[in-house]
């Protein structure tokens, strides 16, 4: 009677060796082993290609820039107008009419004419860097206000999406926005004008031997005008910032309700403190930087103009990372004041009452709440603002910054 179940012969026979128990593993063969490697130096090629292509497209704008701009002279009325609008990597379109005039996006990007940009400065230079750290800067302002509130970043920001949703930690975004591209335009084009004119006025040789009190006076003076712009703006976003809900719902709401409630006077109550946290912090975040790259040039083989734009660019992050964080230091008790008075200030108090009220309540520790989350978002900002910024001046056909103070001009001899 045959078996219902198959021999061991019969099981050889259909299977062969290729049970589990007896099946010789495969090992990749040379030909196999050569089709993965042309198929990395296929994806390496290609990646070259794609590359140089980049590159040649790059030099082939750059140069179409530095055509339409014309001969950009150091320290003329263009050059300074350039340094206003660097970075601006958004590219529109003009026009002028008898009656009207008006901005419009072309299909084919174009760069505008530079004495046309001041508009636009520093857009990606320190408003859009600004923008993109918004979630960092909310928690620090909040913990400013109430140290208590969140134990730290990841914490605040489960809370606040919990609360609100992932659109929570970009609250105060659209001031920031706004606030930051006018204060960065103002304070790199003034620097470049304060620097070259403050070192006009102390003559070629004592220009180059104090340049370091040259970049802090030059700095210094473009802070202060750039702050005059910026603090309604920082005055919208610090209070919906601090206030939960948030005050208002946008830039423009925010202005309509503090104008509303206080008049226009209301928008420039944290002008003192401003000026306090900001000329400090831009006369660090300028003469360290200038300082450093010096140094750190000095300590690399060769000169300056022997590194390509690539190095020079990575040379403006590095320093401008540790300047970055040296800012972050020497003006965070005026940023912690800023974020008090802008939440707790009385109507009708004093700026000197309002600092002195405060200062009793938090005390001298109370002034340095948030310092290393501010260490962090200062020192990125200040690395890559200085990268974009040096990177389009280099686009532009202009020296990246760094050095000794411009030279004097030399005075016409009196007839």
């Amino acid at each position: 009677m045959p078996s219902l179940f198959p021999s061991a012969a019969d099981l050889s026979a259909v299977f062969g060796n290729a049970t589990p128990a007896s099946a010789e593993k495969r090992s990749p063969s040379v030909q196999d082993r050569f089709q993965v490697w042309s198929v990395t130096e296929d994806a390496e090629r290609k990646a070259s290609e794609l590359g140089r292509s980049a590159a040649k497209e790059y030099e082939k704008a750059s140069h179409l820039a530095q055509a339409k701009a014309g001969n950009i002279e150091l320290y003329s009325g263009k050059y300074y107008a350039v340094c206003l609008s660097a970075p601006l990597t958004l590219h529109w379109s003009l026009q002028d009419d008898q009656h009207f005039r008006h901005v419009h996006i072309t299909h084919k990007p174009r760069l505008i004419n530079p004495t046309q940009a001041c508009t636009f400065g520093g857009l990606l230079a320190c408003g859009l860097t600004h923008w993109a750290v918004t979630p960092l800067d909310l928690v620090k302002c909040r913990r400013q206000v109430d140290s208590k509130l969140y134990k730290g970043n990841m914490d605040g920001w489960r809370k606040i999406i919990a609360a609100d949703g992932y659109r929570g930690i970009y609250t105060g975004g659209s001031p920031t926005f706004f606030g930051y591209s006018i204060q960065g335009s103002l304070k790199y084009g003034c620097y470049e004008f304060f620097k070259k004119y403050y070192s006009d006025l102390a003559g070629p040789e004592s220009a180059a031997k104090n340049k370091t009190w040259i970049y802090l006076a030059g700095s210094a003076s473009a802070e202060f005008f750039a702050d005059i712009g910026l603090c309604p703006l920082e005055a919208v976003k610090v209070r919906m910032q601090t206030t939960m809900p948030p005050f208002a719902k946008g830039t423009f709401d925010g202005i309509s309700k503090i104008v509303g409630a206080e008049g226009v006077a209301g928008l420039y109550k944290g002008i003192y403190p401003l000026w306090g946290r900001q000329i400090p912090y831009t006369m660090m975040k300028f003469a360290s930087f200038e300082t450093i790259v010096e140094a750190m040039y000095a300590a690399l083989p060769g000169q300056k103009a022997d590194y390509g734009k690539g190095a020079q660019t990575g040379v403006a992050f590095s320093a401008g990372y540790l300047a970055g964080i040296l800012c972050a230091i020497v003006s965070h008790p005026a940023d912690v004041m800023v974020s008090k008075l802008n939440s707790s200030r009385k109507p009708g108090e004093g700026s000197g009452a309002a600092v002195s009220r405060i200062y009793g309540e938090i005390g001298f520790g109370g002034l340095w709440n948030g310092l290393p989350v501010r260490i962090v978002m200062i020192g990125t900002l200040t690395g890559l603002q200085w990268m974009i910024y040096d990177s389009f001046k280099i686009f532009m056909g202009l020296p990246t910054t760094g050095g000794g103070a411009p030279p004097a001009e030399e005075k016409k001899a009196k007839a």
